[in-house]
């Protein structure tokens, strides 16, 4: 993108009737990264079918909702948050969001209950697209930009 302010960085976008019967069907997906390289996204309202604590890695931890962030790196996990304080090395998306961080620190604060479930969500994979993609996806109706919200 030419100018920041095109940017859909922080904000949401919509699948369309496009995308019926499509593994975006009924998606909303929160934009993390959005610049000249392409961009980078989650799935917010599709909740994946097993909790936090089904994962062996976090057998003892609280079972948390994971949601299905995208199709991309299926086997990692990603995590948004309004933390900073609490996770270091977080990087700023928007208006107090924030993404990534340290997640071996974050995962013994939310086992203490030190860092509220509120305030971060998990995510199976993400949505990518390369330089131009997104664009020319909202452009053919794929996609609409839309209200949303993270965080209650």
């Amino acid at each position: 993108m030419s100018s920041s302010h095109n940017s859909l960085q922080g904000r949401y976008i919509m699948a369309t009737s496009v995308l019926i019967n499509t593994y975006f069907e009924a998606a909303i997906i929160f934009i993390t990264e959005h610049n000249e390289n392409g961009a980078i996204g989650y799935i917010i309202n599709q909740p994946y079918p097993r909790r936090f604590n089904e994962l062996v890695a976090f057998i003892d931890s609280p079972p948390i909702l994971l949601y299905e962030g995208g199709p991309v790196e299926h086997e990692k996990l990603f995590f948004i948050h309004r933390r900073k304080d609490l996770v270091p090395d977080s990087i700023l998306v928007a208006d107090n969001i924030y993404i990534g961080g340290n997640f071996t620190n974050a995962v013994q604060l939310i086992n203490t209950g030190i860092f509220p479930l509120s305030d971060f969500k998990l995510f199976i994979g993400y949505c990518g697209w390369d330089a131009g993609e997104l664009e020319a996806e909202i452009a053919e109706g794929s996609w609409e930009p839309t209200g949303g919200k993270l965080f209650d």
